[in-house]
């Protein structure tokens, strides 16, 4: 029932196939307005002499034949005339240079044919959020990849993300999946083998980074009986096992430079060899390679392969790092409170306001992965506030104390940047110890941390009092509780 005196979201959608446009205004037409065109020019004549529509759904095929633009130009001449007009392409059959470059010319989203209702919901629920006329929200829920794993977007960007994984899927090429660690990387790797034709084979992930060369190699390529000392029999590697499947190289800047003109070789022909074989063995195997290096830059330093570099580019995924996206956060919390609900078996705790504000202020250097270890551990932990406190930033004096020393020797950003919070953290807290004499209690309210924040933190950095001044934790407690009083 639409309420009195609001105005329903006008939404016009353009499709050459009336059976296209009765599906798509049967899901719409129950909270919105909707217009139905079959011809371009018939759209282009009720945008010039009508009001602006709140969203355009267009047909990526509307104009088939060489007498009419093509999509792009229709696209161009629309967003020419309506430029606040927001714009979602439908396309089966698109080419992917193609879709990029309507991205790049406005369009806000790319839904491929065929769609279901949720994904004709979410597209329209997040195009009129950002242009100011939300509709009741449906539920956001994740696509399940597997039994614990699910693709979690709400957020335009991620949106994008999303749409570009489904185009991309379609393609079989190699995809380069770039970002910082802990962004959803291996989830983004997951998203594409889902959608794409080898969904039913096997998806395998290597890292790169975990193993020394010898041991990589023959994880990824096998080897031969004999082929090294207590090689007892042959081993298929994981691009044999992953035959008509996908194989995700996680890390693969850290790969080795002599395995890297082998890898070049299986992305050339599909052919390798085994360690210790004679004979090449042909696989068809899609790549989906990741890292959170600045590839260039490892090009720049001859540590990574330029050619190889083009030919795992052929498409480019950049997953943006949770601080740019913090809008999700909210779901993403919901969603990883679910997740730790089944693992633990236990009742799911409330997110406060306070708490979510502490969420959503935090910079969260570990991503997606450092925000579902604080959900899991406020479910096991029960205190509100003493993740409120490990949230909130301690006094800022404290990450200028510290030196390169601190930081077991190394000044490299990288390193100071996985390093800083946890360092600043410990060289606080011991500072104000040392300053109060051991006195946790008043140690805690100098830090302005709840005194049981400050005991959990004590035992997390492994922090204890000077030889000369040893005491129990007992005692501690009572020298606590004789200061108080």
């Amino acid at each position: 029932m639409k309420t009195q005196g609001k105005r329903s979201p006008h939404i016009v959608v353009l499709d050459a196939d009336p059976a296209i446009l009765d599906y798509v205004h049967r899901i719409l037409a129950d909270r919105f307005s909707v217009g139905l065109f079959t011809e371009a020019a018939e759209l282009n004549r009720s945008l010039r002499e009508s009001p602006t529509p709140d969203l355009l759904l267009m047909d990526w095929h509307i104009a088939e034949n060489e007498t009419e633009e093509n999509a792009l130009g229709l696209l161009a001449k629309i967003r020419a005339s309506k430029p606040s007009l927001p714009i979602i392409m439908l396309a089966c059959s698109a080419e992917l240079k193609e879709v990029v470059v309507a991205t790049r010319m406005g369009a806000a989203d790319v839904i491929l044919k065929p769609f279901r209702k949720s994904d004709i919901d979410l597209a329209v629920q997040q195009c009129l959020k950002e242009s100011g006329k939300p509709p009741a929200d449906p539920d956001i829920q994740g696509i399940p990849l597997d039994e614990n794993t699910s693709f979690v977007r709400s957020s335009k960007r991620m949106r994008e993300i999303e749409s570009q994984c489904a185009l991309v899927a379609r393609a079989d090429i190699p995809v380069l999946i770039l970002g910082e660690s802990g962004t959803g990387k291996e989830v983004a790797a997951m998203l594409i083998h889902k959608m794409s034709a080898r969904s039913q084979r096997c998806f395998l992930k290597v890292n790169c980074a975990a193993m020394p060369a010898d041991l990589l190699e023959s994880e990824l390529f096998g080897y031969e009986q004999g082929a090294f000392t207590g090689a007892v029999k042959s081993k298929p590697g994981k691009f044999e096992i992953c035959n008509n499947g996908t194989i995700l190289l996680d890390e693969i800047g850290e790969m080795p430079s002599a395995l890297q003109a082998k890898l070049l070789q299986v992305l050339q022909d599909g052919s390798f060899s085994r360690l210790g074989g004679r004979s090449s063995v042909k696989v068809d195997v899609r790549v989906i390679a990741a890292t959170n290096i600045d590839i260039k830059a490892a090009i720049a330093q001859r540590t990574f392969r330029e050619d190889l570099y083009y030919r795992l580019n052929g498409f480019t995924l950049r997953m943006p790092p949770l601080r740019e996206r913090t809008e999700e956060i909210p779901i993403l919390s919901q969603h990883f409170m679910c997740k730790a609900v089944a693992q633990y078996e236990c009742d799911p705790l409330p997110i406060s306001p306070a708490l979510m504000q502490a969420l959503t202020s935090h910079l969260w250097p570990g991503n997606l992965r450092e925000l579902e270890n604080t959900i899991k551990r406020y479910l096991v932990l029960g205190d509100e506030q003493a993740i409120i406190d490990e949230l909130s930033p301690l006094q800022s004096t404290a990450s200028f104390a510290l030196s390169a020393e601190d930081f077991g020797g190394s000044a490299s950003l990288k390193h100071l940047v996985r390093n800083l919070k946890g360092s600043a953290e410990s060289a606080a807290i011991a500072r104000s110890l040392e300053g109060t004499g051991w006195n946790r209690k008043a140690a805690a309210n100098d830090l302005q941390i709840s005194y049981k924040a400050l005991l959990y933190k004590i035992k997390q950095y492994n922090l204890s009092p000077p030889q000369n001044r040893q005491v129990s934790m007992g005692q501690a407690a009572g020298f606590d509780q004789a200061q108080s009083a």
